[in-house]
């Protein structure tokens, strides 16, 4: 029996705007995915952002919903389009205009895991990948979905917050040499997918609570940024990366000693996240 498409934990109250979502925490590999796969579900998990589901589970107890994936990103990517189809990994796709993440084996099947390693012998066949999209990618975004237009109706507004980690060494080239490294890289693509008040408030909230935080280097946003991300409708989507060498071991995949520490600081920029939904809310509707 197969994983839920994905885990909703509601608040016992929505008291926010917000809406914190984590689309690469999944972790439960189906058997017949592992069989047909060159790698072993070690290496397999190296593409998942191990342990953020967990490391933002207090939101509900900030007023604001968690959305989880059921599916790892390595068996289907939830921040791509549903569009974006290998033909390099399934039969019978169609090469279409270049697609950098395409091209580097990173579609919405994924062909590759961390370092370009292959995952798959050989081809999927369009069932295959069809049969993920509608069992994984399509109920997720429906649910995303829902869950902002909920902010909408009760709030005026909605805020996204898309969670996600990296690994430490892509932050090796991130500002001047010998500078500290940001421990947090907020994406909002430049400002396409937050106002400035928000994504000002969100870095505010992280380091209150103590993160080093940089903005769209070396990530900007992908697929969910870029989608939901619409401010001049007051709906605004900005994407979290954590860096992983804070609170995990990326050799092992295990968690720190310090995990604990890390997800009670990390509760406190939750804090301050949720509030940013409640600022500059509309009087909800009466029933």
């Amino acid at each position: 029996m197969r994983e839920p498409a994905y885990r909703l934990t509601s608040p016992a109250a929505r008291t926010t705007s917000v809406v914190f979502a984590s689309p690469h925490s999944g972790r439960v590999y189906p058997q017949d995915f592992l069989d047909a796969a060159v790698l072993d579900r070690h290496e397999i998990r190296s593409s998942e952002d191990a342990f953020v589901d967990w490391l933002f589970s207090t939101a509900p107890n900030h007023g604001a919903p968690l959305l989880t994936a059921g599916a790892p990103r390595a068996f289907v990517d939830l921040n791509r389009a549903a569009e974006e189809l290998d033909p390099a990994l399934i039969e019978g796709v169609r090469r279409i205009a270049h697609n950098p993440r395409i091209a580097s084996g990173l579609g919405v099947i994924p062909r590759v895991v961390a370092n370009g390693r292959a995952i798959y012998r050989g081809k999927l066949t369009q069932q295959e990948a069809q049969a993920r999209l509608l069992g994984y990618w399509r109920p997720y975004h429906a649910a995303l979905e829902g869950l902002l237009d909920q902010s909408h109706r009760l709030f005026g507004e909605a805020i996204l917050i898309d969670c996600h980690s990296m690994p430490h060494e892509a932050l090796e080239n991130v500002g001047p040499a010998g500078a500290a490294r940001p421990d947090v890289v907020l994406g909002d693509r430049f400002g396409a997918a937050a106002s400035a008040r928000v994504i000002e408030a969100v870095e505010a909230a992280f380091a209150g609570a103590g993160f080093r935080v940089a903005r769209n280097m070396p990530f900007a946003g992908a697929y969910i940024t870029q989608a939901y991300g619409r401010p001049s409708r007051r709906q605004h989507a900005v994407q979290v990366e954590i860096d992983r060498g804070l609170y995990m071991n990326e050799k092992t995949i295990e968690p720190l000693p310090c995990f604990e520490e890390v997800r009670r600081a990390l509760e406190g920029a939750i804090a301050g996240i949720a509030a940013i939904g409640r600022a500059e809310t509309l009087p909800v509707a009466a029933e």
